[in-house]
C-alpha cells in the first residue's frame, strides 16, 4: 500500500515545514533570526555579566538576548514592534549609513542584506518568537508568568523524537573548533535540542556561495549533522558525494539546485535518510529508482520535476508507506 500525493502543494509545505520553500515562507526566528543577533549584537547586549573579573552592562541598557527584552526595548523605544517596520528601533539602525553614530553594530561585521531582509520580513509577519523566551533574568512579573504559561506540558515522546533520540545514541558532541570552521565558510550550525549533540546546518544567509567547497568543510562534522538545507545553493554532483559519508543525516533540502540523476546515486549510503526535498531540480524517474534503496525514506518531493508518475510507482513499490510528492 502506498500513499501517492497529487495536486497538494500545500501539503508539501506544512508536512516540511522544517525547510523554507519559497521567499515568502515564514521566517523561523530561532533558525533565521537569532544566530544573526547572537553573532553580531550579543556580546554588547545582553544581561550584565562578568568579563575579566568586572561587570559587564549592557550597552544602552538594551538587552536583545530575551524576548520580553526586545519588546521592551530602552530610551530609544522598542527594539521590536509587531508588525510595525517603523516604530522597531532594531530595523531602523541597522539600515542607517555606516558612518552614523547609531548605526549598528559599530564593530565587526554588519547584517547583510539578506540578513536585514529576513529581519523585516519577522517584524511585518509578527515578530513570531516561537516557543523561544530567552533569558528571563529580569524580566518583570508579567512576563515572567506569560513565559510560564506558554511554556510547552510533558508529553508522551512521539515516533519522531524517539528516532533522534536513537541517533543521536553514543554520539559525542562536535568539536567546538569544528562548528567554528564550518560557520567560518557560511554555514548557520545549530543544536536540534539542547540535550542532543546532533546538529542542524544551512547556509540560507549566502547560498550563492555555498559551492562543493563549503560543503567538504561539514565533513569535521558528519557524525553529528542530522538535518541539512541546501537549497538554492550552487553545489553540484560532487558535493552529494561528498555527504555520502554524513552518516546521521535524516533530513537533506536540495531544492532548486543543479544536482543531477547521477548525483543522487552517492545517497545509497545514508541509511537514515527519511525526508528528501528534490524540488525544482532536473531529477528524472532514473535518479529516482536509485532511492528505491533507502527503506528508511518516508518522504520525498519531486515537485516541479522531470519524474513522472511511473517513477514515482516505482519508488512507492519498492518502499511502502512512503509519501512522494509529485505535483
Amino acid at each position: 500500500m502506498f500513499t501517492f500525493v497529487k495536486n497538494c502543494l500545500p501539503i508539501v509545505i506544512s508536512s516540511l515545514a522544517l525547510f523554507s520553500f519559497s521567499s515568502q515562507a515564514a521566517v523561523n526566528f530561532e533558525r533565521q533570526i537569532l544566530p544573526v543577533l547572537q553573532k553580531k549584537c550579543l556580546d554588547c547586549h545582553s544581561a550584565t555579566k562578568v568579563v575579566d573579573g568586572k561587570p559587564k552592562k549592557p550597552k544602552g541598557d538594551l538587552r536583545l538576548d530575551a524576548a520580553w527584552a526586545m519588546l521592551k526595548g530602552a530610551e530609544n523605544g522598542p527594539s521590536i514592534v509587531p508588525g510595525n517596520l517603523a516604530k522597531s528601533y532594531m530595523h531602523e539602525v541597522v539600515n542607517l549609513p555606516k558612518d552614523d553614530d547609531m548605526f549598528m553594530p559599530p564593530k565587526g561585521d554588519p547584517m547583510t542584506a539578506e540578513e536585514i531582509k529576513l529581519l523585516k520580513e519577522w517584524i511585518e509577519s509578527g515578530a513570531d518568537f516561537g516557543g523561544w523566551t530567552g533569558n528571563m533574568e529580569g524580566a518583570p512579573a508579567d512576563a515572567v508568568a506569560a513565559a510560564t504559561a506558554s511554556a510547552p506540558k510533558p508529553v508522551k515522546p512521539r515516533d519522531h523524537d524517539l528516532f533522534y533520540v536513537e541517533l543521536s545514541k553514543d554520539l559525542k558532541p562536535a568539536a567546538d573548533a569544528d562548528i567554528a570552521k564550518a560557520k567560518a565558510g557560511g554555514a548557520q550550525i545549530s543544536l536540534l535540542k539542547a540535550d542532543s549533540p546532533l546538529l542542524r546546518a544551512d547556509f540560507l544567509t549566502g547560498v550563492s556561495k555555498c559551492d562543493d567547497s563549503k560543503i567538504a568543510l561539514l565533513l569535521p562534522l558528519k557524525d553529528q549533522i542530522a538535518q541539512l538545507d541546501l537549497g538554492r545553493t550552487v553545489i553540484t554532483d560532487a558535493a552529494l558525494k561528498t555527504l555520502s559519508e554524513v552518516s546521521h543525516l535524516a533530513v537533506l533540502d536540495l531544492r532548486q539546485t543543479k544536482i543531477t540523476d547521477a548525483g543522487l546515486t552517492a545517497l545509497a549510503s545514508l541509511k537514515k535518510l527519511q525526508t528528501l526535498n528534490l524540488f525544482g531540480t532536473e531529477i528524472t524517474d532514473a535518479g529516482l529508482k536509485s532511492l528505491t534503496s533507502l527503506k528508511s525514506l518516508k518522504q520525498v518531493t519531486v515537485f516541479q520535476t522531470k519524474v513522472t508518475p511511473a517513477g514515482v510507482k516505482q519508488l512507492t513499490d519498492a518502499i511502502p508507506g512512503i509519501q512522494v510528492t509529485l505535483k
